[in-house]
């Protein structure tokens, strides 16, 4: 991985070169792993200029250097570093990494630094410009960002292990006793038995929401108890390895599902299968949400709609692209998206749908579903 690690940082320091950058200056945590393999809390990454090979501690030598409070403590959640990554740990009390990596760059010779105003604090970006005041700092923007949309097939690799792991944890909890259980409860145990499978922790604070609450995006679990006749609406997710899936379904808890709910079921369930079939290399992103958004809106449920249907995945729960009415912008190959419509009902509960596919030619099979959990409206 050493060199996948190198050549995105390459890309990075060739964009940065072509705008007049000398060097550039990573602080936000999914973009630090992204480059560096790993993120430690707090580091940061200055990418194209490096004091002497003298002044850094750890192993390796080279323009880019991971800059940290503590040293890496090897925690699966910090992520792996790439070992010939230079790396320079802080004394104790020895203030920000960013503004060290600033000083850094200034030693190094750099006139120009490209920060990542978005992720950085008024307070810290002073800090920067205070301690480094011949160096002109400019915005670098989403770039990094925007390189993450498209995944390779070790990323991709990484969010099917965790959407196996997700099946499994929800697969078992289907087979277990669920009326009389609080849904406080149940999202514990999700948790739990993600972690047993092998993830890393969650992706998200699960969500399981049941009877009047059930279908709510989002939903904090509360001390309700399961009762016969509810709908159940789950929404968990495993990170494995920093990459992260959502998968999202309904049930009906204890007894046949009544008239309104296969009713509401059916709706939800066209809705989301009209935007999965949308799904292809240079579908304009606002298209994939009109394809559901307007089954469940000329059935009276446009007023209540979430603002997006779905969205990018990878290193953080929610990246670019955003599936919504104003999207710019398409859809490229290998690129991993949500596709999850709702409606809820004020009072009476809802329907949640909700999968992760990998954008896929249509020579290669259309769109990769990720997570497979039966959608059939179970009666459990």
């Amino acid at each position: 991985m050493s060199e996948v690690y190198a050549e995105r940082r390459a890309r990075l320091r060739a964009r940065c070169a072509a705008a007049g950058s000398a060097a550039a200056l990573v602080s936000g945590a999914a973009n630090v792993r992204y480059l560096a393999g790993g993120a430690p809390p707090g580091a940061v990454l200055l990418v194209g200029a490096a004091p002497g090979t003298g002044s850094a501690s750890g192993s390796g030598a080279g323009e880019d250097t991971l800059l940290c409070s503590r040293p890496p403590t090897g925690d699966p959640a910090e992520g792996r570093l790439d070992e010939r990554l230079r790396r320079t740990v802080l004394p104790p009390a020895g203030g920000d990494p960013a503004v060290a990596a600033a000083e850094t760059a200034r030693a190094a010779g750099a006139d120009t630094l490209a920060v990542e105003e978005h992720h950085l604090s008024v307070a810290r970006y002073r800090a920067i410009g205070a301690v480094a005041p011949g160096l002109r700092v400019t915005d670098l923007g989403t770039a990094v960002e925007q390189d993450r949309v498209v995944k390779d097939e070790d990323e991709i690799g990484c969010l099917r292990i965790a959407a196996e792991i997700t099946d499994q944890a929800l697969g078992e909890l289907l087979e277990s006793i669920l009326v009389g259980r609080t849904e406080r409860h149940l999202a514990l145990e999700l948790e739990r038995r993600l972690v047993d499978h092998g993830a890393d922790g969650p992706a998200f604070p699960t969500s399981v929401a049941t009877g009047p609450h059930s279908g709510r995006r989002g939903h904090r679990p509360t001390d309700r108890r399961v009762e016969e006749g509810d709908f159940l609406s789950v929404c968990l997710g495993a990170d494995y390895r920093g990459y992260r899936v959502e998968i999202g379904r309904t049930f009906v808890i204890g007894t046949s599902p009544a008239d309104w709910q296969i009713e509401l079921y059916d709706l939800v369930f066209a809705a989301q299968r009209a935007a999965r079939e949308a799904l292809a290399p240079g579908a304009a992103c606002r298209d994939v949400d009109r394809a559901a958004r307007q089954i469940l809106a000329s059935a009276g449920h446009g007023d209540g709609l979430a603002p997006f249907l779905g969205h990018g995945v990878g290193l953080e729960i929610e990246e670019d692209p955003q599936l919504a009415p104003g999207a710019m912008g398409k859809l490229d190959a290998c690129v991993p998206v949500t596709v999850e419509p709702g409606v809820h009902l004020p009072g009476r509960g809802g329907v949640r749908i909700d999968d992760t596919l990998v954008v896929r030619q249509v020579a290669d099979g259309g769109p990769e579903l990720l997570t497979i959990t039966t959608k059939e409206l179970l009666a459990l």
